[in-house]
């Protein structure tokens, strides 16, 4: 067993991680996807309310399951106590080879885009913009290398600018004043279908994607029975409330078509409602959102690398702990590499859309892990979820929905197969990982 990492993470930086990992660029940059598959105003909003009730299950889910095994990793654990150690390796080697490159590379794009319209570049369209990203992932991966303690005050101090950015144009909308015409307006007759719904709402879990990242180093937190499900539950419901409010706003103050065309929906929602101003201000709290969320992604996922590796399921190497900083600087380095090779090769879209595809199948396999756990009489959870066991089925179902969602449309069939026929690619590689081990 190698060097284990310090229980330094209290409750108030545990909600840092919820809130600051989940209000990323999803919120500020999926809106404009969300509204070409729905161009239906009613819909548009539901979809971001089912989205938040799918999260909160996950999460209210996660909590109980959390706080019983405690230990880093987060999701790598619970695959391997739920359904053996294949599911476990399975996950990390989708975290490692797709999920969490594809989701840096997203993160680091918006902040890129944003930063440039913020110093007024005209490169927004350009390979500036993934050259500005892959300079951010390697910044703050060397950041979290220095310590954990930085990248959580760090995120601190970022999750507050993004909170308070979209409070802003919450109540810019509402004191200001805006227009009604967005929520108004009717949709073309037919374009709003089931599959597009599905479809729709990858794009909003992306948005919504964090609420089980704080699971990742719980082998960090300070009395983790307590601090975990508090942390996960009260983060979650935060998220959801700001979400609703933000997106009632954009629909409030822009028709459903110049949201379709806006791929920077909150500067220009600030636009309209105070001017350019008001597009500074929020621009430069969607690069502090940015950051947060960057720099919680490179402090939470390689916890799993440095798991998988502690149980020699990846070189052993990369379990190393920095003598003097005491982090996994290793397993950081390797996901923030990866991360680099990504956003240099793919679009927001493409990343975002990926990573959902990829990790959709171990969130579900995660949250229904209770149910084996449960018949265990071991298994003895400080908390217990709310309305089980329909909280845990219904978020299976939906993630199940999805997948069928994104395999029946023609534009998402190929692409989904792929991403899941590369995470099934990692079966041969556990067996001869395992071979090696013994």
């Amino acid at each position: 067993m190698r060097e284990s990492l310090p229980r330094r993470i209290g409750l108030v930086e545990a909600l840092a991680v919820v809130v600051g990992t989940t209000i990323g660029s999803g919120i500020f940059r999926s809106p404009a996807s969300i509204a070409n598959r729905l161009p239906s105003p009613t819909a548009f909003i539901a979809v971001w309310v089912v989205g938040g009730v799918l999260a909160l299950c996950g999460a209210l889910t996660l909590a109980e399951v959390a706080s019983a095994l405690p230990r880093t990793g987060g999701i790598y654990v619970m695959l391997q106590e739920g359904w053996g150690e294949l599911a476990g390796f399975l996950f990390g080697w989708s975290e490692l080879v797709m999920i969490r490159a594809a989701a840096l590379g997203a993160v680091a794009t918006t902040f890129a885009e944003y930063a440039l319209r913020l110093f007024g570049s005209t490169h927004a369209e350009s390979d500036v913009v993934h050259h500005v990203a892959a300079v951010a992932i390697v910044v703050f991966a060397l950041l979290n290398v220095i310590g954990v303690k930085w990248s959580t005050m760090l995120l601190g101090w970022t999750t507050l600018a993004k909170y308070g950015a979209l409070v802003f144009i919450v109540g810019a909308a509402v004191f200001v004043g805006s227009s009604t015409h967005g929520i108004s307006s009717p949709a073309p007759v037919g374009t709003v279908t089931t599959s597009a719904f599905g479809i729709a709402l990858v794009a909003v879990l992306w948005a919504y994607d964090g609420w089980a990242d704080l699971s990742f180093i719980g082998g960090e937190v300070t009395t983790p029975e307590k601090t975990l499900p508090r942390a996960l539950i009260y983060g979650t419901l935060a998220v959801i409330v700001i979400y609703v409010a933000a997106n009632l706003a954009y629909i409030a103050v822009l028709p459903i078509s110049r949201i379709q065309t806006s791929p920077l929906v909150a500067a220009d929602v600030a636009q309209q409602l105070v001017g350019s101003w008001g597009v500074s201000l929020v621009s430069i709290a969607i690069v502090l959102a940015t950051i947060g969320t960057l720099n919680a992604s490179l402090l939470t996922t390689p916890r799993i690398f440095f798991a998988m590796a502690d149980d020699g399921l990846l070189f052993r190497a990369i379990a190393d702990v920095h003598p003097k900083y005491k982090t996994p600087y290793r397993a950081i380095l390797l996901s923030a590499g990866l991360g680099v090779v990504f956003v240099l090769l793919g679009t927001f879209d493409q990343l975002a859309d990926t990573f959902i595809t990829a990790i959709v199948p171990f969130y579900a396999l995660s949250v229904a892990a209770i149910f084996p756990l449960r018949r265990r009489a071991t298994y003895q959870p400080p908390y217990r979820v709310p309305g089980y066991p329909i909280v845990p089925a219904l978020f299976v179902l939906a993630t199940l929905y999805i997948l069928a969602s994104a395999i029946v449309d023609p534009r998402t069939r190929w692409g989904t197969l792929a991403v899941l026929g590369g995470a099934l690619a990692g079966i041969p590689v556990y067996y001869i990982a395992r071979r090696h081990r013994r």
